[in-house]
């Protein structure tokens, strides 16, 4: 009889966790490597949970994949850690015990590391490794992303008629990200050929307890839950896990009534926890029938009104944007009298970066919304580099609610550049993801996905980079971009007609406008830095010349940057009906010239933004 058969008629005990286990004890190196190395210390783990009543206990092969382990130089290994841990199970169990071959997932919020397809090469080869040795069922636990879930699961039903067991784990209670329910994730699982379907990690009791609430139960499918010890806790640099075994007992009992027929343990969980319960549900019947608990539908508001994103003002006329950097001291004098000069001037929006080059400036949403004020829009560059996923959200809603919804989604330029190159760049999105969740945003879900309430307006640009070697290597990146969600695009300076023609050409297929970037050079010396060591920018020989020969004569090479870029405009605004002016140094002027400059050459008028607020 398999385990498939005996949950047909009760509750059986999975085991506990391994990694936090050794960890807690520790151990911190690759706890899969210690198949090969320290055989005899997983056996006694695997037979510690046994004696506490572990029905099914995992091989240690959670992280024996070939991305994770390349982490530690151990991508060679793949198939010996792998079949060294079923070896170690098996002679642990001693036929007491299901042996599962445990596949952990990779992917969580950020998907572009990795894509399904590079994924699904390195699980085959675990997947075969842990079948040549003999297991009782494969377990894949800890998947966030149901796309790479599905896709493994797949390959798994294909290659073997084993029993298998597929986990999710949740950000939030009660909702799988992207903002599926988790009984819709379920069932998907299960139609994809699942035989038993549940959630592990992350959640503890509590919050398990509450996601299968709302999880209906059907005859032939069973349920499987492992929930947390706890929520953990930092203690002296380490991750620590509070709960007691009296609690999981509770709690065990609590999952059997959701109907849960396979309970064991994730993170920060022992044999204890096992022990406690094996104590309260082993061999206990099924329940077959429950209440669904259904909660309230959440309204999102839908946002009736916004202003007029820049995206859809460059598809009706000419469009000027200026980039005002925030000053990098707290004096907003100058910085003010810009904005008064650039808004007589008829822009359509001033933009502003997110500590450009990686050095601290004055936060560029206090900034944007001074600039709101005076009834200018607002254009907010928004890094990856500088907030983790929970500063990102947070910093888009605060964005929400002031009333702006015009951002430029990079991903900055890393530390090292700046003033400070030993800070931590956080990085935890590309690009490509960022936009995604901004979108996310506007459909009123959360990063994790759940419901905010309301859905956002953010109209959301990109960044182009158009002075490359491979120019069609870059339009590539655009569309991928475009398919993660921008609106439209954003360019670095562009210093030669010849490239703005190259750059029309290459991109006039793209559905979405494109504000072409010109920024007046100011010296000799300015254009030479600009040259040689701002990533993403290059100048002509002829560009550079004419700039050195006014190198002692600041008037006169603030006058010749200027005349450059008066020549750059006339070719781009007969290719590109957005322009995107890169004022150097504060020194306003010179874009106020050149929006006025473009106003002549274009007839170009200015709308006032709508819907802006006043602060």
């Amino acid at each position: 009889m398999g385990f498939l058969q005996e949950l047909e008629k009760k509750i059986l005990i999975g085991d506990g966790a391994m990694g936090t286990l050794l960890y807690a004890h520790g151990v911190d190196r690759c706890f899969e490597e210690l198949n090969l190395t320290h055989d005899e210390q997983i056996s006694q783990i695997h037979r510690a949970y046994i004696r506490a009543g572990a029905d099914l206990i995992q091989t240690n092969t959670y992280g024996a994949n070939y991305e994770k382990l390349s982490r530690y130089g151990l991508e060679d290994s793949v198939q010996a850690i792998n079949r060294a841990a079923v070896k170690i199970a098996k002679k642990a169990a001693e036929d007491q015990a299901y042996i599962l071959g445990t596949i952990g997932g990779i992917r969580s919020i950020k998907k572009t590391d990795l894509s399904v397809k590079e994924i699904t090469r390195g699980f085959r080869e675990q997947l075969h490794s842990l079948l040549h040795e003999g297991v009782d069922g494969i377990l894949l636990e800890t998947y966030y992303d149901l796309e790479e879930l599905l896709a493994v699961l797949n390959i798994v039903k294909n290659e073997t008629a084993l029993p298998v067991i597929a986990q999710l784990s949740l950000h939030e209670a009660g909702v799988v990200q992207g903002g599926h329910t988790v009984a819709k994730a379920l069932d998907t699982i299960y139609d994809a050929g699942a035989d038993i379907a549940g959630l592990n990690c992350r959640l503890g009791p509590h919050h398990m307890i509450q996601s299968f609430e709302e999880v209906p139960l059907h005859e032939s499918r069973f349920l499987s839950g492992y929930p947390n010890a706890s929520l953990p806790d930092y203690k002296d640099g380490r991750l620590v896990y509070d709960s007691n075994a009296d609690y999981f007992q509770k709690s065990a009992e609590a999952l059997r009534k959701q109907g849960v027929r396979l309970i064991g343990g994730c993170c920060g969980t022992t044999p204890e926890h096992i022990e406690a319960i094996a104590k309260a549900v082993k061999h206990t019947t099924p329940v077959t029938e429950k209440t669904i608990k259904t909660k309230g539908v959440t309204n999102v508001v839908v946002a009736k009104e916004r202003e007029q994103h820049l995206h859809e003002l460059v598809e009706e006329k000419k469009s000027v944007i200026v980039e005002l950097d925030p000053p990098r001291k707290l004096e907003f004098d100058r910085y003010l009298k810009g904005t008064e000069a650039l808004k007589k001037s008829g822009v359509d929006a001033i933009t502003l970066a997110d500590n450009s080059l990686a050095s601290p400036r004055v936060c560029n949403m206090a900034l944007g919304g001074m600039v709101q004020s005076r009834g200018v829009r607002p254009l907010i560059h928004i890094t990856c580099r500088d907030r983790n996923l929970i500063g990102l959200q947070s910093h888009l809603m605060g964005l929400h609610a002031l009333g702006m919804s015009q951002v430029l989604a990079v991903t900055g330029d890393p530390t090292k550049v700046g003033d400070f190159p030993g800070a931590t760049s956080v990085y935890d999105l590309s690009s490509f993801e960022l936009i995604h969740l901004i979108k996310q945003l506007n459909e009123g879900i959360s990063f994790s996905g759940k419901s905010i309430g309301q859905q956002c307006t953010f109209s959301v640009a990109a960044a182009f980079n158009p002075n490359v070697k491979s120019l069609d290597k870059a339009v590539q990146r655009l569309e991928r971009k475009i398919n993660s969600g921008a609106d439209y695009f954003i360019t670095q300076p562009v210093y030669s007609e010849e490239k703005i023609i190259e750059v029309y050409e290459a991109t006039k297929h793209l559905p979405v406008p494109i504000y072409l970037g010109v920024m007046p050079l100011t010296s000799g010396r300015n254009a030479e830095f600009l040259h040689h060591e701002v990533p993403g920018i290059k100048l002509t020989d002829e560009i550079r010349t004419r700039m050195h020969a006014c190198e002692e004569d600041r008037l006169q090479g603030e006058r010749e940057g200027i005349a450059i870029s008066k020549s750059l405009i006339d070719t781009a605004v007969q290719y590109f009906d957005g322009i995107y002016l890169i004022t150097p140094f504060l020194r306003y002027e010179m874009t106020v010239q050149l929006t006025e400059y473009i106003n002549m050459k274009t007839g170009r008028r200015f709308t006032q933004p709508v819907g802006s607020i006043n602060i």
